[in-house]
């Protein structure tokens, strides 16, 4: 809140005060001017003690444990308003001699009731900065929280290119020699695949008709690698192709999967994905042959799944979206992605 807004506030509250002031002199037989004039001094000088603490408490806030301050804060400033308030009247009214008297019997009932309100404004203030305060410190560390997770999900991002540029970089080697036209053309399809990552660098989220475009320029890199030992089956039902997912999640899994999938079997392998709708939910599955007999520890740098996984967590703060299982000789992958309620 602004301090011209504290000032309206705090204006307001004294106005209402000194009508019901007014009346209540009135009602005891002052004249109009006495009333008004009562009421005036006396809500204006509770106004500015008012201000006056609020400006104090912006600069310096006293924890629950230093309550003593602000008993002893609101004490001194009841003091000094009771004795700016008598002196002013006894010099504006010391003529009216039924008046002073009046003043005088309700001296302690003005202090008691002025420190009561001082309190009171004291304690709204100390609350109000207080809540404010911790809301700032919320909004910071979200924030800073915030940046966090971006700054990791950038860094995921840009290792993900190096660790299949690197593997894509070996096979197009062992492939000059002997094969150089399926070097050529690896070379050619690793640049579309690259020159597609690139133009998708600002995005989070893409439809998922996008993913699967990008993921078939990388499977055709595999399958030059492979030949025809890697096979795949896509199925995906039509209502999830505009259905989002994050920008290029689904490429590790697959490499995952080709990973234990062709490494330790012989023959032709199959790579089945699927894509269904499923309680506004994309759930993907990537499922790969698994031999627990021949399949063994693989050196590597450990980012595919795992990576994934930590993705999933820093965009939907859930550690649930991805699981893995083992049924018969096959390895599944299962994602699930949230959508957002239309």
């Amino acid at each position: 809140m602004s301090p011209s807004r504290i000032i309206l506030a705090y204006l307001g509250w004294a106005l209402l005060w000194a009508v019901v002031q007014t009346v209540l002199l009135r009602t005891a037989g002052f004249s109009l001017a006495v009333a008004v004039s009562d009421a005036l001094l006396t809500n204006l000088l509770l106004t500015i003690g008012g201000y006056a603490m609020g400006a104090g408490l912006r600069y310096y806030q006293p924890s629950i444990k230093e309550a003593a301050y602000l008993l002893a804060w609101s004490m001194g400033l009841a003091v000094l308003s009771t004795m700016v308030f008598y002196w002013l009247t006894t010099r504006i009214h010391k003529g009216d001699v039924v008046y002073l008297d009046f003043v005088d019997a309700t001296l302690p009932v003005r202090f008691v009731f002025t420190w009561l309100l001082v309190l009171l404004l004291l304690l709204l203030s100390w609350f109000w900065f207080y809540t404010l305060e911790r809301q700032q410190d919320e909004q910071r560390r979200s924030t800073a929280e915030k940046l966090a997770r971006e700054a990791e999900l950038h860094t995921l991002r840009q290792q993900l290119q190096p660790h299949f540029l690197f593997n894509s970089l070996n096979s197009i080697s062992a492939l000059v020699v002997a094969r150089p036209e399926q070097a050529r053309r690896m070379i050619q399809q690793l640049s579309d695949f690259l020159r597609g990552t690139l133009r998708k660098d600002d995005q989070q989220q893409v439809p998922l008709s996008d993913e699967l475009k990008q993921l078939e320029l990388y499977l055709e890199i595999e399958k030059v690698r492979f030949g025809h030992r890697l096979q795949t089956a896509i199925e995906v039902q039509n209502e999830t192709m505009n259905m989002r997912l994050p920008v290029l999640l689904l490429q590790p899994v697959v490499e995952n999967a080709i990973k234990f999938g062709l490494y330790d079997t012989v023959g032709d392998t199959v790579i089945s994905i699927k894509a269904t709708a499923q309680d506004h939910h994309l759930l993907l599955q990537v499922q790969n042959p698994y031999d627990p007999a021949t399949t063994r520890p693989q050196r590597g740098t450990g980012f595919g799944l795992s990576s994934v996984q930590r993705r999933l967590y820093l965009l939907y703060a859930r550690q649930d979206l991805l699981q893995t299982q083992q049924q018969d000789d096959q390895f599944i992958t299962s994602i699930k992605i949230p959508q957002k309620n239309d």
